[in-house]
This record gives C-alpha cells, structure tokens and sequence, in this order.
C-alpha cells in the first residue's frame, strides 16, 4: 500500500496554507465529492457515537447522553453527562458498552483545565501545560457516573482506540507530551474490572521533536489470534505499528508499516466478521504528490505530508498483513477531511464521520458530512477507486 517515492525536495519554504490555497485555485474541482458506494447520512448529533448491545444508537456530548432507536435521526431524553469533554473534538471521548451493561467513557478534560504552554525559545512544553485523561463509570444507563479517575496528568491529546477484548478486559491507547526534547509518546492501558480500577504499559518513544512530532494518536484493534496491534500516526511518511501479546501490558514489537500515511491519525476497528477496516489521510491525493513542508518549525524536527483532502478505506481480511486497494471514500480539494470516527452500526454497516471537516485550512468554513459504506461493497472489488 506504500506510495512511490516522490518528495525529494521539502517544501520547507511553503506553509500548509499556502499548499492548500493553491490545490483550491489551479483549476480542480473545489466542491465536495463522495464515492457513489456511500451513503451520506444526516445525523442531529454527531456523536461519539456508541452501537449498543440492543440495537440503539448512544451519544454523549456537549448537550449530554442520549439515545435513538432511529439510527440518529431523533433522541430520547438527555442526560447530563458534562466531565469536561470537549464537544468539538470527536477524538476526544469514547463510549464502551460492557456485556453487564456497564457504561466507560474516557476522554480528556479540554473544558475545566486544557492549557498548551509551548516555549518556542527552547522547544519544550511549559510546566503549565495541562489537558488530563480520565476514566468514569456508570452502572445505571449514564444517570449517574462514578469512579472517575485521572490516568494521564500533564498535556495528551485524542486517541483513537478504546476497546474490549474477548477476554473482557478493557484497553486504551493514548498519547502523552513529554520533555528533552519536546514529543509526544503512546501507551495502553488495560482494566479488568469493567474501569474501577487501570495499569499502564510500557511507553512506545520514536524519537523527534516538537509539539506535533514523535508517535502520535494511536488506534488499536485486537487481532484473530488474540494479539493487539495498535497503529501509530507519525511524520515518516508511514503508520508504525505495535503489536502486544498480553492483552496491552507490553508492546514488544515496533516497527513500520507499508501503509502510507500523512501526518495525521486514522481509525482502526475490527469488525464482527473478523476483517479489519481503516479510515484515514493517505501520503498523498489520488492526483499527484503532496509537499512536504510544516505548519512552523516548532511542528517538527522535519517537514512531513499534512494532506488530509482525502479519506481512503481499505480492509484487511488477514489481521492487517495485506490490505485491499485504498478507495477515497470523500475529497474536499484544498480543504480538509481528517480525524475520523467509525463505527460498526449493525453487522457489515460501517459508518465514518470525520471529526473535522472544512472547505479551508483549518477548520474555516467548515461542512458537515457523515456517510456510510457496507463491508460487502468494500470486498467485492466491483466499486473503482475514487
């Protein structure tokens, strides 16, 4: 799935903005397209979005839980369920639904507490920078939540995976800022006890420097064999991954993936028929090679790929050994369409809902758009790529 080499001079003099502007006015089609295999969706409220155990749909988010019977198409009482989540970012919170019926939400504290305190002289994180990850529970439906816990101090940001394995333990990976020099590393944690109580891995460090460097907002899904593998976003041009043997204690084997990526995260997600599915901003557009160039230079140590126009899919039906050729599910040339949320709705019914999306770099003039796709259309190779 790599893309062929074809950066060999940085754009360094470039922003992300200037490259998005000139994608948007030489000449290509501006507007919003979807491949015809999706469906677009109209969804009140966004999520996150949990697939319950009964058939119904649950949110939680800045308005509180709540739960359909229509697909999302209208709610039934609002719970307040306010923790300090943040309603803006999907990637932020995430639902969990136990067999006992016992509700977990994790997500991080970005309304009481959030502060981002770089120090551009040094390159470092200030002591003041502070956005805590925390764990809390609830036995009763969400109408009262308890256990509420901090697992991560300091400055993290959102994640993409929160899961539980056939043995009943519950894991999350997360990202964490770190000093000398300023990155960010990843980790698990695991709970066996329906999240009254967690542990932590051991840290995944891939080096780097600056305050969108080093190993990023990693997603996680268990494989056929019992294993974890969790994919890493990173400014490499690629996905690294982590494979644990122990239901997420440790992760002993790191290394690249042949998934070419850009400096943004996807979503990973087992399905009930056992494939793997991925959502997520490839190296480059289908029409050519994407600059490498940074935002600034306290981003990162070097320039990287920051396409996110398109989101492809691609499957696995070999616990992501191979993976089938990647469709772009949408495009928004010039624009944006990243940090994608997916979700299982029923049995082969995928749903994606980027977390954001916007005509404009970044988030100006922002669009809404949900779809879904069927797992089936995805395997029967009779959809061309868009």
């Amino acid at each position: 799935m790599a893309s062929k080499p074809n950066h060999e001079k940085p754009a360094e003099s470039l922003t992300v903005e200037a490259i998005c502007d000139a994608r948007s006015q030489d000449g290509g089609d501006c507007e919003l397209w979807v491949h015809p295999m999706c469906q677009r969706l109209d969804l009140p409220r966004r999520g996150p979005l949990l697939a319950m155990a009964d058939g119904r749909l649950m949110t939680v988010d800045a308005a509180g839980l709540a739960v359909s019977d229509d697909d999302g198409q209208s709610w039934g009482e609002t719970i307040a369920a306010a923790h300090g989540q943040d309603p803006t970012e999907l990637a932020s919170c995430y639902l969990l639904e136990t067999p006992s019926s016992t509700l977990v939400m994790v997500y991080l504290d970005r309304v009481s507490q959030t502060k981002m305190d770089w120090d551009a002289e040094t390159g470092e994180p200030g002591e003041g920078s502070r956005c805590e990850l925390h764990s809390v529970r609830s036995e009763d439906g969400g109408k009262t939540w308890v256990d509420r816990q901090t697992l991560l101090d300091e400055y993290n940001a959102n994640f993409f995976g929160f899961i539980q394995t056939e043995s009943g333990r519950l894991v999350l990976v997360a990202e964490h800022l770190v000093p000398n020099p300023g990155r960010w590393m990843v980790c698990s944690f695991w709970s066996d006890d329906e999240g009254q109580s967690w542990r932590r891995s051991n840290w995944i460090d891939l080096g780097g420097h600056g305050h969108h460097d080093g190993a990023l907002e990693p997603t996680v899904a268990a494989l056929s064999d019992g294993r974890l593998m969790m994919l890493i976003r990173t400014n490499l041009g690629r996905f690294w991954r982590a494979f644990s043997d122990d239901g997420g204690r440790y992760w002993r084997t790191i290394e690249p993936t042949g998934i070419d990526a850009s400096t943004s995260p996807g979503h990973l997600v087992r399905l009930s028929s056992g494939r793997l599915v991925l959502v997520w901003n490839r190296l480059d557009p289908r029409d050519g090679a994407w600059p490498l160039a940074r935002p600034d230079d306290q981003h990162s140590e070097a320039p990287a790929s920051w396409h996110r126009e398109e989101l492809s899919i691609a499957v696995s039906s070999d616990d992501g050994a191979t993976w089938s050729e990647p469709i772009v599910m949408a495009r928004l040339r010039g624009g944006q369409l990243s940090y994608p949320q997916v979700v299982e709705r029923r049995a082969g019914e995928i749903w994606v809902i980027p977390g954001f999306a916007s005509r404009k770099w970044f988030n100006e003039d922002p669009i809404r758009i949900e779809m879904s796709v069927r797992e089936a259309d995805l395997m029967s190779g009779e959809s061309a790529a868009g």
